[in-house]
């Protein structure tokens, strides 16, 4: 065994020889100068340092990153293409990335890169891709960028990057992709925009731009898709000239604060997708024929007047209609669906929710394959309307949830596929029946789809994808589909051998990597653009060097690399020794390790025993793609197991000196803890020297999420029901859990909000349980134990005494009731937000500090939610409420709402919309409104409803 193992120690170790022997003799010395410029900027969080080896940083092994070079008439190597692959390197952008003059493609995707983009990128005449997603960057776009007259395709979308767009950019002569969403940016779209001739997808959603919406887009002949979603055009309209926009086929516009009339679109032929929700937007909706291929139409939360057009009903491949929170009238049509023939998988939502229908055209009896909503419309009341109670209830028809395609080899579990390989499994759709295969996993995913329910659109998207792979259609399989915010649909899907090997060989991953990887895919603006955003090679895979280098060595190099080998050799076989004691020493460490978590794992009962490699495939291998949250105790990773069911995978970080303790505690308390307000523990994996906790997945994140982001909001009365249900969950931990336990870290960031909006509590890893029984019987009224918690939540009297009790989750539930009321941070700007609501509450002006996304809201709901929420942060524990009353007192609030606000939350969250609604639309609706609060409602007992500040 020792001489094997030295025997691989000279080789390896050889191999590095031969790198540093090629050094001097390839890439152009300028440019290795500007490489090792970069590689210092950058820092493997993993190893911590900030450069990997020595010599030419292009020709010898760098790890995680792909440097490209190709051959030249100077007879030196120059650099072409530069890829971050380890998606967790951090770092800064170094200026000398300017010096690389021959570069065509910049790809740090999904990278922690921070600092700004140097202005020195705009000096590379040849660069074709600048791919800087998902990062950290900041600052400005400089203008220099707009001198890349070879850029095809910029990507900045998911940073912080703030300012204006340069002007500069009118000066891209070649470019067809501007990404450059969910960052900071603010100040008007440029109109110089339209001189970039060649744009076909403009996304830039999720920004701070404001001014109007420049007319002379419409002079952008290639233009296909406009997504320009929650920014702030106030009192802008949407130009006339958009209509003529021939070639568009998404036009997104929702949340920007847009005025005026709906334009007609009806001359656009291929236009699919169009939503102009959540604006201000005024008259009826043009009555002319929209394009055949139109899918979604969405113009809710508007203050649209007159009636459905007649044309809606001749819409083939409709797939959502969705008018709801207007002022419309008139006959509801049921010729929108009365008159398509269904396929079975086609799906139709028509939400009218909200409006003024009195009547309706026709029967009422809609296929299966429709959900329609009508309830909040007098046509609700009539009941001579059969079956008008099925569609005006709260109940969902339901969106489209994660699914996976169908299996077709159930029937083979009979028989072996390989099982000594943990990465074969059978081909669904082999034309050879349990054919067995070890598929190529990609997470992939369609950043702004012209599309609204996958299903009846997956055959053609498989066609799609297996064309521009040069692939028969049974190669590919997908896995799992999810919608995420955007909206985006993020998929995993799996690509088999053809049906006479059961692997592909070394060449064949290189290609189909590359052609992902370079962004080769044929262009389909229906699918719209695509990211990849996880390519893990497993199994077989695992050793293929994806960093393999597109040029070939001299005969005289490969002679100098020979000699050097042998050299190199002779001086290793000095240290292999030490080599491998040290390893069999770091050996014994592992393995005394896994034997202790194996002792552990056999102590636990009730949760699932996940094997490793099930949570690497769940996660495309921990891709940072996945990753949805960070703390203390370690990465939290969203995965989606064999089954097709998503969960959260929590990961211990290595060597987190309280990892195991935590670690032991979660599991036996979930274990034994179930109550629907308390997130469920799944599984656990305790094995390869890892600790993870498999948690349900809770769609919609957390509430600190919700009452942190810019572009979504919960209304009053979901607020209200999230408060609750934390209570609920946490009184459930205080007197029926056996023995009683105190969470002791109760924080927004720890309520979790499932499909429905459902609050959960979670995360138990500093949960302490509640004292035995004393000699006398007694249970004594608290534990004795070091602080800990987060600031801003800690009890005082728990930090003064280290006395924990029951009425210390009382405190820190109170502060997160602060936080629902306010939006405010526990601490921000060293503010605390107990002393301000006191304050402010003191004073009489409590509702100034109300949080204005919450919409309109009852006020005496809101003044006794408030007072529960100061009581519960009383300074002494014995003037606080308990968990009991503060239950009750939560459900004597929620049954004091007004019945058409809360029913409005129920729907909102049974549907999965956002639980937001104009407040203009909503308080000019409302009849509890402020300003229909006279003298007389008052006195008939009426609640006044306060729009806040």
């Amino acid at each position: 065994m020792l001489g094997v193992r030295a025997g691989v120690c000279i080789f390896a170790l050889s191999y590095c020889c031969f790198v540093l022997l090629a050094v001097a003799e390839t890439t152009s010395p300028s440019e290795v100068t500007a490489l090792r410029a970069v590689k210092r900027r950058l820092i493997d969080p993993v190893k911590n340092i900030r450069n990997w080896g020595k010599g030419d940083p292009c020709t010898s092994k760098w790890k995680g990153v792909v440097c490209y070079a190709k051959n030249t008439t100077d007879g030196y190597l120059h650099v072409n293409e530069l890829m971050l692959l380890k998606m967790n390197l951090s770092g800064t952008l170094a200026p000398e990335l300017g010096q690389l003059s021959h570069l065509e493609i910049i790809d740090f995707l999904w990278n922690d890169l921070s600092g700004s983009i140097p202005k020195e990128i705009g000096s590379i005449a040849p660069l074709r891709l600048l791919l800087l997603s998902g990062n950290r960057l900041s600052g400005s776009l400089p203008d220099e960028l707009g001198y890349l007259s070879h850029l095809d395709r910029l990507q900045i979308d998911e940073n912080h990057i703030s300012g204006p767009v340069p002007k500069s950019f009118a000066n891209l002569s070649s470019i067809k992709h501007l990404h450059m969403n969910n960052n900071s940016l603010s100040g008007r779209i440029p109109s110089e925009l339209s001189n970039a001739s060649t744009l076909r997808h403009l996304l830039f959603d999720n920004n701070n731009l404001a001014g109007y919406l420049p007319p002379e887009l419409s002079n952008l002949p290639e233009l296909r898709i406009l997504q320009l979603d929650n920014n702030n055009f106030s009192g802008a309209e949407i130009p006339i000239s958009y209509g003529k926009l021939s070639n568009l086929v998404k036009l997104s516009l929702r949340n920007c604060s847009l005025q005026g009339a709906v334009p007609d679109f009806s001359k656009i032929a291929n236009l699919s997708y169009l939503d102009l929700s959540l604006n201000q937007l005024t008259g009826p909706i043009p009555s002319n024929k929209l394009s055949d291929n139109m899918t979604t139409i969405d113009l809710s939360g508007n203050h649209l007047n007159g009636s459905i057009p007649e044309s809606f009903s001749d819409l083939p491949r409709l797939q959502k209609l969705l008018l709801e929170n207007n002022l419309l009238s008139g006959s509801v049509p049921t010729g929108i669906w009365q008159n398509r023939s269904f396929s079975t998988s086609a799906r139709l939502t028509v939400d009218l929710q909200n409006n003024l229908f009195s009547n309706i055209t026709g029967d009422l009896n809609p296929p299966a394959n429709v959900t329609l909503w009508l309830q909040g419309n007098p046509i609700c009341s009539n009941a001579n309307i059969l079956n008008i109670h099925l569609f005006c209830g709260s109940e969902s028809g339901g969106e489209e949830n994660p699914e996976s395609s169908t299996n077709s080899t159930d029937n083979c579990r009979i028989q072996e596929c390989l099982t000594d390989n943990d990465f074969f499994e059978y081909v669904p759709a082999s034309p050879i029946p349990c054919f067995c295969a070890s598929p190529l996993r990609v997470g992939y995913r369609l950043k702004s789809p012209s599309f609204s329910y996958f299903i009846p659109e997956e055959s053609p998207f498989e066609k799609y994808v297996t064309s521009a792979l040069n692939m028969e259609l049974y190669q590919l399989h997908i896995d799992s589909f999810f919608w995420e915010e955007g909206p985006r649909l993020r998929m995993h899907f799996k690509l088999f051998p053809t049906y006479n090997n059961h692997t592909f060989n070394t060449s064949e991953v290189l290609r189909i990597r590359g052609i992902f990887a370079s962004w080769h895919f044929p262009s389909n603006d229906f699918f719209g653009p695509y990211e990849l955003l996880s390519f893990p090679l497993l199994g077989p895979y695992s050793g293929i060097d994806s960093a393999t280098h597109g040029t070939s060595l001299s005969v005289g190099i490969w002679v100098a690399i020979s000699l050097g080998a042998i050299a190199c050799a002779i001086a290793i076989s000095v240290i292999v020794t030490l080599l491998i004691v040290r390893r069999h020493s770091k050996y014994k460490n592992t393995v005394s390790r896994r034997r202790l978590s194996s002792t552990i794992s056999m102590k636990i009962d009730g949760v699932r025993d996940f094997t490793y490699k099930e949570m690497a495939v769940a996660t495309d291998n921990f891709n940072d793609s996945t990753q949805v949250g960070q703390g203390g105790y370690g990465r939290v990773y969203k995965g989606i197991l064999s089954d097709n069911t998503v969960v959260a995978i929590k990961r211990a970080q290595e060597g987190s000196l309280q990892g195991q303790k935590e670690f032991l505690t979660e599991i036996q308390l979930l274990s034994r803890v179930h109550h629907r307000n308390l997130v469920s523990l799944i599984g656990y994996c305790d094995e390869e020297g890892e600790q993870m906790l498999v948690y349900e997945f809770m769609p919609n994140g957390t509430l600190r999420d919700w009452l942190s982001a810019k572009s979504k909001t919960l209304i009053f009365s979901t607020r209200l029901r999230i408060a609750l249900g934390s209570a609920k969950g946490i009184l459930y931990l205080h007197t029926e859990a056996q023995p009683p336990i105190f969470h002791r870290d109760i924080k927004a960031s720890n309520i979790l909000l499932d499909s429905k909006f459902t609050a959960k509590v979670a995360d138990f890893g500093l949960s302490r349980l509640a004292p035995d029984l004393e000699d006398e019987g007694a249970v004594p009224n608290h534990v004795s134990t070091i602080v800990k918690g987060t600031p801003g939540y800690l009890d005082p009297e728990y930090f003064l005494t280290r006395k924990l009790t029951d009425k210390s989750d009382v405190y820190s539930l109170g502060v997160v009731f602060l936080e629902i009321l306010t939006g405010m941070q526990p601490i921000s700007h060293g503010k605390n937000i107990v002393r301000e609501v006191n304050m402010s509450h003191q004073l009489g002006m409590v509702f100034s500090i109300i949080d204005n996304k919450m919409g309109s809201y009852p006020s005496e709901c809101v003044e006794r939610f408030l007072a529960l929420a100061l009581r519960c942060c009383h300074d002494k524990p014995e003037d606080r409420p308990s968990m009991l009353d503060v239950v009750r007192e939560l459900e004597n609030i929620l049954r004091m709402m007004p019945e058409t606000e809360t029913q409005f939350s129920e729907s909102a969250s049974h549907s999965g919309k956002s639980l937001s609604l104009p407040s203009s639309s909503y308080v000019n609706r409302d009849l509890y409104s402020i300003s229909n609060a006279s003298g007389s409602d008052l006195v008939s007992g009426a609640i006044p409803t306060i729009t806040p500040r």
